[in-house]
């Protein structure tokens, strides 16, 4: 996995931290409100799917979160939050291209492809 060696230690950090905060927000929405995350997210038939979408989205936020913070930024678990965002990313694309789910899942997909880009792109040049 010599392209994980590409980036800074602390820049995975940072980036696993920010991946983190943002899938537990995302994570725990539909939890908070119902009615708001409809309004933004469309309306959902299946709303057990939604929250066991949500507490796994939200389980890894937590895992993310705490490897950033306790600095156990290995191979294992670049590769699963990289995993995360490349899959969020394409069911996004994949699901708004078929009409299935709103535009506004293309704002989710923007935020993975940077959350991914970030994490395994080259270092920017000072």
């Amino acid at each position: 996995m010599g392209f994980l060696r590409r980036v800074s230690r602390s820049r995975q950090s940072h980036v696993l931290a920010v991946q983190g905060v943002y899938y537990l927000t995302t994570g725990l929405a539909p939890f908070a409100s119902r009615r708001w995350f409809e309004r933004v997210a469309g309306a959902k038939t299946e709303w057990w799917l939604v929250q066991t979408v949500g507490a796994v989205v939200a389980v890894a936020g937590a895992g993310l979160t705490w490897a950033a913070t306790s600095e156990r930024t290995t191979p294992e678990v670049i590769g699963m939050a990289a995993g995360w965002a490349t899959s969020l990313a394409a069911i996004d694309v994949v699901y708004v291209g078929r009409r299935r789910i709103p535009p506004t899942y293309l704002l989710d997909a923007a935020v993975e492809i940077a959350l991914l880009t970030a994490l395994l792109g080259p270092e920017p040049e000072d």
